[in-house]
């Protein structure tokens, strides 16, 4: 099949690459030139704008950063809807606002282009090892197209509902993450104020009803102290942002979202907006009093 593929950042490149070895024929697009070298070398065909990338394809992904960027991509000079037939598909599995992804979808219908948001879940290790959580919005008859390329890309896709569906589910997913990740970051400033090892107590916690992939994944990051970036600290804020702002709009009280979200500002205020989540614990820390105190 010729695909598409805009947005070959962490995420974006490997799951191109898995299509391609997939047997998949790819035109691919982005911003810095260098980030399509890794699919260039593997027989794919780098365009120079996203409406080149769609005349050449059935079916086109996006994975980028945020609405702003997919609006752009898709609607705005040169972008894929200025090359896209009728009858093609637009896979969006960017992490975007459900109400935008919503008026996207209708403009690429006016065209006669269908249009799925897929947002998944799993981070970077999930994108290279194919073993994405996709959630899907958008017609049976997109999702059954797709479903042979969301088996290349995942473990498992399960279609929610009609458009803005996928981003709706994925607002609630990274709800769940963050408010957890402030947990284990309390948890685990806790025990190191109480002379415990943290890493110990986190290896313990796993083993019982606290156990969560946080926990797992963030937790090992807190306690060994790696900050570096696996999702930057700044995405995380987008997506927490968004689903606060869901919350309000569907009248849904979400309080602890809403504390989690001051100390990601924080985090973001301390510029380490560029750090992995997990160094959320450095704010909770420089919260305490000593303990001799």
């Amino acid at each position: 099949m010729q695909l598409g593929f805009i947005g070959l950042g962490t995420m974006g490149c490997p799951m191109a690459l898995h299509l391609i070895g997939a047997g998949h024929r790819l035109a691919v697009f982005a911003r810095r030139e260098d980030a399509m070298r890794p699919l260039v070398d593997a027989g794919a065909l780098a365009c120079t704008t996203p409406a080149a990338v769609a005349e050449r394809s059935e079916i086109m992904f996006t994975m980028v950063t945020g609405t702003a960027d997919v609006e752009q991509v898709v609607l705005g000079d040169d972008g894929l809807i200025y090359g896209a037939r009728a009858g093609t598909l637009v896979i969006d599995m960017s992490t975007i606002d459900p109400s935008a992804t919503r008026d996207i979808s209708r403009a690429l219908a006016e065209s006669g282009v269908d249009m799925l948001d897929a947002p998944v879940s799993g981070g970077p290790q999930g994108a290279k090892d194919a073993s994405l959580t996709i959630m899907v919005g958008g017609s049976e008859r997109a999702v059954e197209r797709a479903r042979p390329l969301f088996e290349v890309l995942g473990d498992s896709f399960t279609h929610m509902g009609e458009s803005g569906a996928g981003q709706t589910t994925k607002a609630c997913n990274q709800l769940a993450i963050l408010v957890t990740a402030q947990g284990v970051a309390e948890a685990l400033t806790l025990a190191r104020r109480s002379g415990l090892d943290p890493e110990r107590v986190r290896r313990v916690l796993m083993g019982g009803l606290a156990s969560s992939r946080v926990m797992d994944l963030f937790g090992t990051r807190m306690a060994s102290r790696d900050f570096s970036a696996g999702i930057e600290s700044r995405l995380y804020y987008k997506d927490l942002d968004m689903a606060l702002d869901l919350g309000r709009s569907r009248g849904a009280a979400l309080p602890a979202a809403a504390l989690t979200m001051q100390f990601i500002n924080a985090l973001i205020g301390a510029r380490r907006d560029r750090d992995d989540l997990s160094a959320l614990i450095t704010v909770i820390e420089q919260l305490g009093a000593s303990p001799d105190s």
